[in-house]
């Protein structure tokens, strides 16, 4: 039977871990009454010998008067403790409980400090729920209005439609169908007549609204009362969250700051049909989002009802009284369990969202209300040790047989067969071995109670688990070494190597079909996801960036090897090289050599793009700082490549000016910014005030590693000299290596994130709202 603060701990919200019920302090109060008690039979023999003297008859004296006491503490059962609340001020949140005991204990310091704390954590737990409580209200309330606000909209541009269609009827055109201009509340909404004016129907809205008592202003849109006050007005907000939206919001600021006068109208400003569906998807999702939050203030509120129960339980057994029935009655009292609003704002958000966005269809209000988790299977894991058994067994067959062969050996080969080989396993080895290293770090978040997929904002119903990973690493793996054993078989066997080349190219382009597959196989709904995280990448500044986005860009910027294997492989196909088997053809090109800039050069300048963007939207000048850590990581990644092409002297000391401010820079933001350390005034010295692991010394053991990994561009101008192992095998291991530190500092960097958000009580996603009050003077 698993233990209740185990139990605890496995379903309290991570978020919320420092407001819940502290069980487990308390238990060490009840374990102090208890040694209390155990000391205390000798202590009143010894006592009574002191002042009656020693008498053969003082063990049956004793166990009278424990007799006499427990009836006459049955008598008054009612009187063991009182509860009272006290207010403090004038709200009602401020109302605090206190007990005080009216009968004495035996081990009275114990148990007033026990009650002390007791009444400590009712009155934390009360104002957490009432303040969370609140917040959820206020926001039900405010998205009542939203909801209103959008149904009015869609209603008077239904009407404005309808009203065009009939004119069209009059005069001889014949009309759409109703369900050409019908819209449903569920994101339905048809498009505008073509031939209609954007400016005319906004109008037609804006006197609407008036006419409601609402102002609806566009950008730039200014109205006034008959006294001359400005009058409270609302104004859709659509995020810049794509590249049209984007180029819309800096072009409307830019024309503002240069004519220095509000635009009568501008592009964008004008009521359309696609910022409708914008806004109606904003207000859904905000919806889905407070329905998550009141179920997580519900589960909040029944296992601290169950902590106090069982808590009180063992006080009740220690000291061997009946305080839990009076103390339970105040707790079933307190607002934490008497308060319905949560239940009933439950209800009416279940009901509002059935009715407006699913067309009154429950069960499907109920997906997106209730996502199921997916299921553990067992299948995946048996999965997952076939492929890692047929992997090795491939592998080692592999090696056998090029060892058998004298591949390596081969100066013939030298330069084209094992390239080719060495490039696309590389490229592949690398792949799995930074997603082995995402696997593990899924297993270690998912033990530490880091909550990942709420900060990647994944959902849960899709989001990838540790054992998924593993099984699509081991696959990938065995694929390319079963290739590659075929691959070795053919040529040994003679076929002729424009035959055979073609084998490691036709993977690639397997593993690319694979990856847009557009059938619901092999994980889709997660390739779909990469590809979309990709694409905003690639796009940057255009697109909102989100924690997944520069997430993912962090990772690319340490895959600048596969990168480079990747150019590889694709001029290996462009140029038709497993036919002509003439593979120094990419290498020997001045434009192929080029390139390897702009391949080093992308992944940091993507990852400075996305932290102006961030900088532009929230103002924190942070993000420049960011900034200009990848602008001097990408210097020092063009002073390295081109030392490795001209190796004189200058561009030697070039490399190691460059490469030591940028291991300054980024040591500096991964110990500070990303994981929180080196902070003088932690109780943790040098740490952070608060750490997931319990071993501390593994902190430090990471910044030693972190600090060591950072340093691998040494190797660049030291070339050290490792006897026979070739050149090839000590880029992949530096190549691997900085993969183990992208790995390695990914678990701190998210545990860092997770933190904040404990400190901050944020449990669910603040969605933006569409429509905003302002004041229409300003």
């Amino acid at each position: 039977m698993v233990k209740f603060s185990k139990q605890l701990e496995a379903q309290l919200i991570p978020e919320w871990k420092d407001a819940f019920v502290n069980y487990w302090q308390l238990k060490k109060n009840v374990k102090k009454i208890k040694l209390a008690r155990n000391k205390r039979p000798v202590l009143e023999i010894s006592e009574e010998n002191d002042e009656y003297g020693f008498s053969i008859l003082d063990p049956i004296r004793f166990i009278a008067k424990k007799l006499s006491n427990r009836f006459r503490n049955g008598d008054h059962k009612s009187e063991i403790l009182q509860v009272r609340s006290i207010n403090r001020g004038e709200g009602d949140e401020e109302d605090v409980y206190q007990t005080e005991l009216a009968q004495l204990f035996s081990e009275e310091d114990e148990v007033k400090e026990f009650f002390w704390r007791l009444d400590e954590e009712l009155n934390k737990v009360n104002q957490f729920y009432k303040t969370k409580e609140r917040e959820f209200v206020e926001r039900g309330e405010m998205l009542n209005k939203q909801l209103q606000i959008l149904l009015d909209l869609k209603q008077v541009l239904n009407e404005r439609r309808w009203r065009n269609l009939q004119s069209k009827s009059d005069s001889g055109t014949p009309p759409r169908s109703s369900s050409a201009w019908s819209s449903d509340y569920s994101g339905n909404v048809t498009e505008l007549e073509e031939t209609q004016s954007e400016t005319s129907t906004t109008d037609d809205v804006i006197v609407a609204f008036g006419r409601n008592g609402v102002n609806l202003i566009n950008a730039s849109t200014r109205t006034k009362t008959k006294k001359g006050k400005p009058k409270m007005a609302v104004r859709i907000d659509i995020p810049a969250t794509t590249p049209a939206r984007t180029i819309t919001a800096v072009t409307s600021m830019l024309w503002e700051d240069l004519v220095n006068n509000p635009k009568k109208e501008g592009p964008g400003d004008c009521i359309n049909r696609k910022k409708i569906q914008c806004a109606e998807k904003m207000i859904r999702s905000a919806f889905v989002e407070l329905y998550k939050g009141l179920g997580l203030l519900k589960t909040y509120s029944s296992l601290n009802m169950l902590a106090f129960t069982k808590i009180l339980k063992k006080f009740d057994k220690v000291a061997n009284q009946q305080a839990s029935t009076n103390y339970l009655k105040v707790v079933k009292r307190s607002h934490f369990i008497s308060s319905d609003k949560v239940v009933r704002l439950s209800d009416e958000v279940e009901s509002i969202f059935t009715k407006h966005f699913t067309s009154n269809d429950r069960k499907k209000a109920m997906k997106f209300l209730r996502p199921q988790l997916q299921k553990d299977s067992h299948m995946i894991t048996f999965l997952v040790g076939l492929f890692t058994g047929c992997f090795v067994t491939l592998f080692t067959v592999y090696a056998f047989l090029a060892h058998l062969s004298g591949m390596f050996s081969s100066r013939r080969d030298a330069g084209g067969y094992t390239d080719t080989v060495y490039t696309v396993f590389s490229m592949f080895a690398l792949l799995s071995l930074h997603m082995f290293l995402y696997g593990c770090n899924l297993f270690m978040w998912k033990n530490t109670r880091i909550n990942y997929n709420f900060i990647f904002e994944f959902s849960p119903s899709t989001a990838l688990k540790y054992r998924d990973v593993f099984l699509i690493c081991t696959s990938i793996m065995t694929a390319v070494v079963g290739a590659m054993v075929a691959h070795l078989i053919l040529r040994s066997n003679g076929f002729s190597p424009s035959q055979v080349d073609a084998i490691p190219g036709i993977l690639f382009l397997f593993f690319i079909g694979l990856l847009i597959c557009p059938f619901n196989i092999f994980y889709r709904s997660t390739r779909y996801c990469f590809i979309r995280i990709i694409r905003n990448i690639i796009c940057s500044p255009l697109y909102k960036v989100l924690m997944v986005d520069f997430f993912m860009a962090d990772q690319l910027t340490s895959q600048i090897p596969l990168l480079r294997h990747m150019e590889s492989t694709v001029c290996y196909l462009l140029a038709g090289s497993f036919k002509t088997h003439q593979f120094q053809t990419c290498h020997s090109s001045k434009t192929y050599r080029e390139f390897a800039y702009v391949i080093s050069f992308l992944p940091y300048y993507w990852r400075a793009l996305q932290c102006a963007r961030r900088w532009f939207d929230e103002g924190d000048v942070n993000h420049v700082a960011n900034l200009g850590k990848y602008v001097s990581a990408m210097v020092a990644a063009g002073a390295r490549i081109t030392f490795v092409m001209q190796p004189t002297l200058f561009w030697q000391i070039m490399v190691i000016a460059t490469s030591s401010i940028a291991t300054i820079y980024q040591l500096y933001w991964d110990f500070v910014k990303d994981w929180g350390f080196l902070n003088p005034k932690s109780k943790n010295p040098w740490l952070r005030d608060e750490l997931i692991l319990k071993n501390k010394s593994i902190y430090y053991v990471s910044i030693v590693i972190n600090l060591v990994l950072r340093l691998a561009w040494v190797e660049t101008v030291m070339h050290f000299s490792l006897g026979s192992v070739e050149y090839r095998f000590m880029n992949f291991s530096l190549a691997s290596l900085e993969i183990i530190r992208r790995g390695h500092w990914n678990f701190y960097r998210l545990e860092n994130e997770h933190l904040n958000n404990v400190g901050k009580f944020r449990a669910v996603k603040t969605v933006p709202l569409p429509f905003r009050e302002t004041d229409s003077d300003g």
